[in-house]
């Protein structure tokens, strides 16, 4: 058993490696993400921001048409300010959680009308803008706001996102390179082949699994180590502890990509379903935004996504050097994510069509 999967795996890796396009847009494209990226929210404006609003005893509940209490309408710097426009607003209890949130890029500006006092992080390009909207609505020294510094160390954007890119790229290699390579093997006969040799269904899907984790860890391991050599990228957690979220994180994608794959025969439907998969997981598993202040439901479609616990469970121990004990939750959930795929997959799985 060992020997027919060993030599899966072999040929596997071997056909990988002699596609050199797909071999190096793997390594290239999160370098051109990030590259983009760090060009970008240096330069230009975004048209959406994320304020967070705190008050000294928590928020008014007397809170009139336009959203501002009655002890603010004197306050002419912050009603002009409230009613900016591409401007959303966002009501904290409590000033730590708010504080917290900003630092980690999921709000843009973080703001006390009681106190007149407001803070944002200095490498957020949003945060700047914002604070240029409140500053336009200045009118007398007496409705001036004071910028507060935040306390404890900033994050960069781009050390944010970065762990977004990582688990993105993991995700398309691990859905296409498992679903798409196991459709393109019974559309051109292989797997009838298989199927009249001595090897066995989850021998064969074993040899796809360990290859396509090899694969993965070995690319995102040269994008990692690349990225820290370009961009001077850190960890502030153990890099066993994030090896483990990016390989059971990996071991959910190629999953899914086993039940796209287990009996279809046609490439353009398991393009579209991958497609229909990866695309929206993408954007509700917050790689390049927080979705912090989105409806309820948008939330809870994000919680069910393996990706969205991949990133976050990253991102916690890249930027905050959270233990495994801290993202035990995204853990639990990357587990059961990665069963519940694997098995319904190794059910539905046929060597043919018919």
């Amino acid at each position: 058993m060992i020997r027919r999967i060993w030599t899966i795996f072999k040929a596997r890796n071997n056909e990988f490696f002699r596609d050199h396009a797909a071999y190096g847009w793997n390594l290239l494209f999160p370098f051109l993400v990030i590259i983009g990226f760090s060009i970008m929210f240096n330069e230009k404006q975004q048209v959406l921001y994320k304020v967070g609003i705190v008050y000294e005893h928590g928020p008014s509940k007397n809170l009139d048409t336009e959203g501002i209490t009655g002890s603010m309408t004197n306050d002419t710097q912050f009603v002009i300010f409230k009613k900016a426009k591409y401007t959303e607003f966002i009501d904290f209890p409590v000033f730590q959680t708010a504080l917290d949130k900003l630092k980690h890029h999921r709000i843009d500006f973080l703001i006390n009308p009681d106190t007149r006092q407001y803070w944002l992080t200095t490498t957020s390009p949003k945060g700047y803008m914002v604070e240029k909207l409140l500053q336009a609505g200045l009118v007398s020294k007496d409705s001036l706001y004071t910028r507060k510094k935040i306390t404890g160390s900033e994050i960069h954007y781009s050390e944010w996102l970065f762990p977004g890119i990582l688990g993105m790229n993991i995700m398309f290699s691990a859905l296409y390179g498992v679903g798409y390579t196991v459709v393109r093997y019974r559309k051109n006969g292989v797997l009838k082949r298989f199927s009249v040799t001595p090897l066995r269904p989850y021998e064969f899907l074993a040899a796809q699994i360990i290859s396509r984790m090899y694969l993965l860890t070995l690319t995102t391991m040269i994008v990692f180590l690349g990225c820290m050599v370009i961009f001077g990228f850190t960890c502030q957690g153990s890099y066993w502890s994030l090896l483990a979220v990016f390989f059971l994180g990996s071991f959910s994608m190629i999953s899914v990509g086993l039940v796209i794959a287990a009996r279809s025969s046609s490439e353009e439907f398991a393009n579209g379903m991958l497609n229909l998969i990866s695309w929206p997981m993408m954007f509700l598993s917050e790689v390049w935004f927080s979705l912090e202040g989105t409806k309820p439901w948008v939330k809870t479609i994000s919680a069910f996504l393996p990706l969205t616990h991949l990133i976050d469970g990253a991102r916690k121990i890249m930027n905050d050097g959270a233990s495994l004990y801290d993202i035990r939750y995204q853990i639990f959930m990357l587990a059961i994510m990665a069963f519940f795929f694997f098995m319904a997959g190794s059910i539905l799985f046929k060597w043919n069509d018919e």
